[in-house]
């Protein structure tokens, strides 16, 4: 096994298991959203309680595909969005809000769906060959 390849290997052993730790958290997270936890701050945020329900599918959903290899890169650029969402929550429409773990969350899905990118453009081209050139 030449250099490039233990690197390569390495490099995916450490992106498999940063997408564990992550898919564990938006687990959690998205069951604590259907809860009556979070009922007061969704509240607060003026949507209705549909958001928090939607949001709570949604991270769990993400989790899911964080861990099948074939649809990861397409979980996690919807993480993404869904932390953007959460980020831009906390700073314009909530009074307290905290917006540093949905940022930190939104990066490190950032950075799995730029590593597993190539996961993205395999799904894409199936969805509509040809129009997705490599």
């Amino acid at each position: 096994m030449s250099d490039r390849n233990v690197v390569a290997r390495v490099g995916d052993i450490v992106l498999w298991g940063l997408q564990i730790l992550l898919a564990a958290y938006f687990v959690y997270s998205g069951y604590l959203l259907f809860g009556d936890d979070f009922v007061r701050k969704f509240d607060e945020i003026g949507f209705g309680q549909w958001l928090r329900y939607l949001t709570g599918t949604l991270e769990i959903a993400g989790a899911v595909g964080l861990l099948v290899p074939r649809l990861c890169g397409l979980a996690a650029l919807g993480l993404v969005g869904v932390m953007a969402g959460a980020v831009g929550t906390e700073l314009f429409l909530l009074a307290n809000g905290d917006a540093q773990l949905p940022a930190v969350l939104l990066v490190v899905a950032a950075v799995v769906a730029w590593f597993r990118r190539d996961t993205v453009r395999a799904l894409t081209g199936q969805l509509a060959p040809g129009r997705f050139g490599k």
